[in-house]
């Protein structure tokens, strides 16, 4: 798996930036998220909203660690329609987490667990992994999903 982090924490000069747009094809948002993934991003996310004189329109935010603002507004520039951001300052406190494998009739699947003051307050199997493993063998998702729950609360802990 790719980062572990199992230490709980804050994350201090954390930006929020924000864009309000009502002048953008909405089919581009999936490619303008990627792109500031790519980017450096901590956490991308749209919310459909009424601007002035009634128009529906999309709010962007984007979280980042400050020292990637430039990265970002190039991202923001070049591929919306913006004329314009909002940037909040953040702290994020983010919980300790570590992945532990479990064993599936269709392989090993990842599961994440957070931990609050070092104990486990949830866990969640990988998204993606659950997913190819239902296309691969042709199962439902929320099987293989279900399963993988199942085999990781049953590991006695």
């Amino acid at each position: 798996m790719g980062f572990e982090h199992r230490e709980e924490h804050i994350d201090e000069d954390m930006l929020l930036i924000q864009a309000n747009i009502d002048d953008m094809n909405p089919e581009i948002c999936p490619y303008v998220t990627d792109r500031l993934f790519d980017a450096g991003a901590n956490d991308v996310y749209w919310i459909p909203i009424i601007m002035k004189k009634g128009r529906p329109g999309m709010m962007l935010n984007v979280l980042i660690d400050e020292r990637k603002l430039q990265s970002i507004e190039e991202v923001i520039f070049s591929e919306t329609t913006t004329i314009g951001l909002r940037y909040l300052r953040a702290s994020c406190h983010r919980l300790g987490r570590s992945f532990e494998q479990v064993s599936t009739p269709w392989g090993m699947i990842n599961v994440k667990i957070g931990y609050h003051r070092g104990e486990m307050v949830q866990f969640a199997p990988e998204f993606k992994e659950c997913e190819q493993a239902a296309l691969e063998h042709g199962v439902p998702l929320k099987q293989v999903y279900e399963e993988v729950k199942r085999q990781f609360a049953n590991k006695g802990r």
